[in-house]
């Protein structure tokens, strides 16, 4: 059994933003599918059924952003998964430019409060994540307002084509397992590129991520 988590908070004000963009992935990701759902338990809603022909939940946390591990504890204990197989966790990333995804096995959480809140309930960061680039980040000072501000008319379509690009990262994750979705999923970028990503991951300030 897989368990894909998508990251946001509840409530009609935080619908459609920056932050949320793991829910609609994970919204997309459930509604292609045919999950039943959703249906609330362990603190958030859970959409159920199978994917690529193995039994999946999807999940999205109702305990807002930086309680997420809490809600994603509960999950693996109720159904006895292991963290570093079983799960796959889906959050937006402004050290990404928009558009962009990219999946990693394990990692610090950059900043993150989502991640680092399940890291904390989990014990380790070793558990599949799917990034989902929302960048460029503003100044810092700025943070919070982008995060939590909705995506601009202009950003839709890029978006939309990268929501796309996480469920199919999703689906691979699920049927082929993690080296085949990263091989898929991970674009090739000069050493310089990469290098500048992994910084940005490592260094970026955490200030977003009480939102």
């Amino acid at each position: 059994m897989k368990l894909i988590v998508g990251l946001g908070n509840p409530g009609a004000k935080y619908e459609g933003t920056r932050h949320n963009v793991g829910w609609a992935v994970a919204e997309r990701l459930a509604a292609r599918a045919g999950l039943a759902g959703w249906r609330e338990k362990f603190e958030a809603l859970l959409a159920e059924g199978r994917l690529a022909g193995e039994k999946a939940v999807v999940a999205r946390p109702v305990t807002y952003m930086n309680e997420s591990g809490r809600s994603v504890r509960q999950m693996l204990d109720f159904w006895k998964l292991v963290a570093s197989e079983d799960l796959l966790v889906v959050v937006d990333d402004m050290a990404l430019n928009l558009g962009r995804i990219r999946l990693r096995g394990e990692g610090a959480d950059g900043g993150h409060n989502g991640l680092a809140s399940i890291s904390q309930h989990v014990g380790h960061g070793a558990f599949a994540r799917l990034r989902v680039g929302i960048g460029p980040a503003p100044p810092k000072e700025q943070h919070v307002a982008f995060v939590l501000a909705p995506f601009a008319k202009a950003e839709r379509a890029e978006v939309d084509a990268a929501i796309d690009r996480a469920v199919e990262a999703v689906d691979i994750w699920v049927a082929r397992g993690l080296e085949a979705a990263m091989n898929r999923v991970n674009r090739p970028v000069e050493s310089d590129e990469q290098g500048k990503d992994d910084k940005e991951e490592a260094d970026r300030p955490t200030n977003h991520a009480n939102a």
